[in-house]
């Protein structure tokens, strides 16, 4: 298996311009897996100079040219997919089976998209005046910076890497630096597929901030797509503001999970494993507070238990684990740190709270006893912590579940008819009802409030890339 630890820039991988490197680190031993290029400012400005050249050409390029090209590189990573996924365990240290989920999950957007580069609507239609025909055309928005991070680094980068190419717009890919060579390895999917040289780039700019900022400020720069926290997401924004850039924001999440009375527990703690355990924990979507009616609590916390028990933790290339590594020690840490604040908060530390050796490692962990508005139930966690909250009447579970400035995701489990009415008066994008998984490429994926601006995926997804254009003929 070939690693790319260069920049792809014009077509070319290449090092960077002063010949630094980083390095990128397997989570799960701590060892150096090889050195990345440093792109520095002349790297970035040829990036867009090359994206910019190349973007007339491509938009000008026909829709079944582009979905074909896309196409061939969802074969390509068809074909790979142990190899692709291998990748993702090495240098994100997640379990197998959430690499191989990833791996086929983003693949679906390559293939997605491709069908949708074909079916971009217009509209053509007499006014009501009768004086005009009105022409609306949808072009493509031009040069667009995608930034991804690392938890899911080949899905982040194909949802946002396929809609753009499909609309005909070229890209700048800037990954996290944790992760580089998973999008390098999508990257060079579009290569072998035959892509033109300019119209993809990837570079991996450091310092991050003021390199973002310069290729922001570069008035070829049309579109910035953004997955990540919600403070980043905030001083991109205000970056965009000064040319009125256009920008899509998949931000910060706070997953309520709310078991309502009468709830088939089954059906429950299956989802809510799949809801807080998939990707270790480590996922926007992931259910961060649950809400347990009181009839039912002791005995979801007991299931809970034995369900988070059965986990085997340990380095993702050993398939018998179900729970891999964190990114990085220090991500690790991080979420030991909000357990411990939970019990001097007074949380009782049902199972786990305990780092283990050998690389960035920590048990599933269930606290019990805690409070809304604790600390850990207004932070997003992103790790196999499942923090339970009691409640007695529906509409407090649904007030606390609503009380938070975030808005991506929500799960409700419960009869069908009355889940469906709670799941209309939640605040967020997304509501999952008696299932753990909502994410498809065929589904608009976005949040409300400060989660974000927008929406990935489905039918939404590829507009975030177009214009529309009104054009007025004489009738």
């Amino acid at each position: 298996m070939r690693l790319h630890t260069d920049l792809y820039i014009d077509g070319q991988w290449r090092p960077g311009s002063d010949g630094r490197r980083f390095d990128v680190v397997d989570p799960a031993d701590l060892s150096t897996i090889a050195g990345f290029a440093a792109a520095g400012e002349q790297d970035c400005v040829d990036a867009v100079d090359a994206a910019a050249a190349a973007q007339d050409g491509w938009a000008a390029t026909p829709p079944r040219v582009r979905g074909e090209l896309l196409r061939a590189a969802y074969q390509i990573l068809a074909d790979e997919i142990d190899d692709l996924a291998r990748t993702i365990v090495r240098e994100n240290g997640k379990a197998w089976v959430d690499a191989v989920a990833e791996a086929t999950y983003a693949m679906e957007f390559f293939r997605w998209f491709a069908e949708e580069a074909v079916r971009i609507p217009g509209d053509y239609r007499l006014s009501p005046a009768g004086d005009k025909r009105i022409i609306v055309d949808r072009q493509p928005i031009g040069v667009s910076l995608l930034i991804t991070p690392w938890n899911f680094p080949a899905a982040m980068a194909t949802r946002k890497l396929a809609p753009a190419l499909a609309a005909g717009c070229t890209a700048i890919l800037k990954p996290a630096r944790e992760t580089p060579l998973t999008a390098a390895y999508v990257v060079d999917a579009l290569h072998r597929a035959g892509l033109p040289r300019g119209v993809v780039n990837l570079v991996t700019p450091v310092p991050t901030g003021p390199l973002v900022r310069l290729m922001v400020d570069r008035p070829e720069v049309r579109k910035l797509s953004f997955t990540g926290s919600t403070e980043v997401g905030r001083q991109l924004l205000h970056a965009c503001a000064d040319r009125v850039v256009n920008t899509s924001m998949e931000l910060g999440g706070n997953a309520p999970l709310i078991v309502l009375p009468g709830a088939d527990l089954d059906e429950a703690v299956a989802g809510a494993m799949l809801a807080k355990m998939r990707n270790g924990g480590s996922a926007c979507t992931a259910a961060n507070r649950f809400y347990v009616h009181t009839s039912l609590h002791d005995e979801f916390v007991a299931r809970m238990d034995a369900a988070l028990g059965a986990l085997a933790v340990g380095p993702g290339l050993d398939r018998a684990n179900d729970l891999g590594a964190f990114v990085s020690v220090a991500e690790r840490d991080k979420v030991a740190d909000l357990v411990a604040a939970a019990v001097a908060e007074g949380a009782t530390l049902r199972r786990g709270g305990r780092r283990l050796p050998g690389g960035a490692f920590y048990e599933p962990t269930l606290l019990t006893g805690v409070d809304h508005g604790a600390t850990i139930t207004t932070t997003e966690i992103f790790g196999p912590v499942t923090a339970v909250v009691r409640f007695d009447a529906v509409d407090d579970a649904v007030r606390m579940a609503n009380d938070t400035v975030f808005g991506l995701m929500a799960y409700v489990f419960g009869e069908e008819r009355q889940a469906v009415a709670v799941a209309r008066r939640l605040e967020a994008g997304m509501v999952a009802v008696n299932r753990g998984l909502v994410s498809d490429p065929a589904a608009p994926f976005g949040g409300v409030k400060q989660s974000g601006l927008g929406r990935e995926g489905g039918f939404d997804g590829i507009q975030e890339f177009l214009e529309e254009k009104y054009i007025a003929l004489t009738a």
